[in-house]
């Protein structure tokens, strides 16, 4: 269990959890992420050692959209340090340099801010809007809200797919065609909406909500799955029964939060059933990385990011219900995001744990801590 300021946490209850997770990232991650993980460029490193080191590699765009929200969101969770003058450098280079012709994004940048990989993905596009919503938000720059509107026009004539959803880019082979960068989608939609109320992201947000119910949801056991034909139809052979524990409780936890009418809630709930029935390994207490439809485990290995869309979820059901299983379950994911915190240099984290019980020993990767934050904000906002 990870000790902070030579205290061992109890963590038995949410409102010790919350401390614990305050004091990790107030105290360790963002002073390290503010100083080892930026560049003298002013963008965001790729990676740190799990010693706290910094990296050396190609920057992908969607790291630095990632990064500039989770400093936005640790700032407006009170954390003092200078997350403006972060974000504000961080997010200037994204709008000039992450450029292609005024309203495509690029895919990564040299380690001298020049661009490394010109090709477009939908995938960085989804972040690259989401991060201008929330530094529009946080800045009050309103000219942040016109470009995602210009990238969007641009997408809506070029990238728009006939059977629902868009082409995913240059980047990821397809067929198969990927549920994972529509979620993205309808994140950065979601994100766009609330901070302007402009009808267009309302409205793109509702189109990707149908689309998921639609295709993307397996009518039977309520799961999302993965990989699709171009006709949104289950891809052939084991790859069309793949589901992940993860992305169900990150689906589950959008349709809890975006739509306030309380009518994403039958969508949620299915998707919840479901991870939590297949995708828990209650030996170490963490959700696994892939399961079949019929429960069956494909990858029992367990990567950071589904500790904390299993702790998002858990804290929006709680919220919502209040009953003593969903705050039981808040807390056990809590607990099983902790060890992957338990690092030399406090304040990065392991990536993957295997299913023998070992650790694979690689660097800290950035664009994990948009997972850590974002369900971190969720559990400090919990009334305990």
């Amino acid at each position: 269990m990870l000790i902070l300021n030579n205290i061992l946490p109890a963590l038995d209850t949410i409102a010790e959890a919350q401390t614990h997770a305050r004091r990790w990232l107030f105290d360790h991650a963002a002073p390290l992420w503010s100083t080892a993980g930026v560049c003298s460029d002013g963008l965001f490193a790729e990676r740190l050692s799990v010693k706290g080191e910094r990296i050396i590699m190609p920057r992908r765009l969607m790291v630095q959209a990632r990064q500039i929200f989770s400093f936005i969101t640790i700032g407006a969770l009170g954390w003092k340090g200078n997350w403006r003058e972060i974000v504000e450098n961080a997010v200037n280079i994204l709008v000039t340099r992450g450029l292609h012709q005024g309203n495509q994004f690029i895919h990564a940048f040299d380690e001298a801010t020049g661009i490394s990989d010109s090709r477009c993905d939908l995938y960085d596009h989804a972040f690259a809007l989401f991060a201008l919503a929330y530094a529009g938000k946080a800045l009050n720059r309103p000219a942040y809200f016109d470009l995602a509107g210009i990238v969007m026009d641009r997408m809506d004539v070029a990238w728009r797919r006939p059977e629902g959803g868009f082409w995913e880019g240059e980047i990821s082979a397809c067929p198969p065609y990927r549920q994972n960068p529509h979620m993205h989608m309808f994140e950065a939609s979601w994100a766009l909406y609330s901070a302007t109320g402009e009808g267009r992201w309302k409205q793109l947000m509702h189109e990707l909500a149908d689309l998921f119910r639609t295709k993307f949801q397996d009518s039977e056991t309520g799961a999302v799955t993965e990989y699709f034909d171009q006709s949104w139809l289950p891809f052939n052979g084991k790859e069309g029964r793949l589901a992940e524990p993860g992305h169900c409780m990150e689906w589950a936890w959008l349709f809890e939060k975006a739509f306030p009418d309380g009518s994403g809630i039958p969508t949620a709930d299915r998707l919840v059933d479901f991870g939590r029935w297949v995708g828990i390994c209650h030996k170490r207490g963490v959700a696994i990385n892939e399961v079949f439809l019929d429960g069956t485990v494909a990858d029992a290995a367990a990567r950071l990011w589904p500790q904390t869309e299993r702790l998002k979820i858990a804290v929006a059901r709680y919220t919502r219900l209040r009953t003593n299983e969903e705050a039981r379950e808040v807390i056990a994911a809590y607990r099983g995001l902790v060890p992957y915190l338990d690092t030399p240099q406090c304040g990065v984290w392991y990536d993957r744990w295997l299913a023998d019980g070992s650790w694979v020993q690689q660097d800290a990767p950035a664009s994990s801590f948009y997972h850590i934050v974002c369900s971190v904000s969720e559990l400090l906002s919990c009334k305990a």
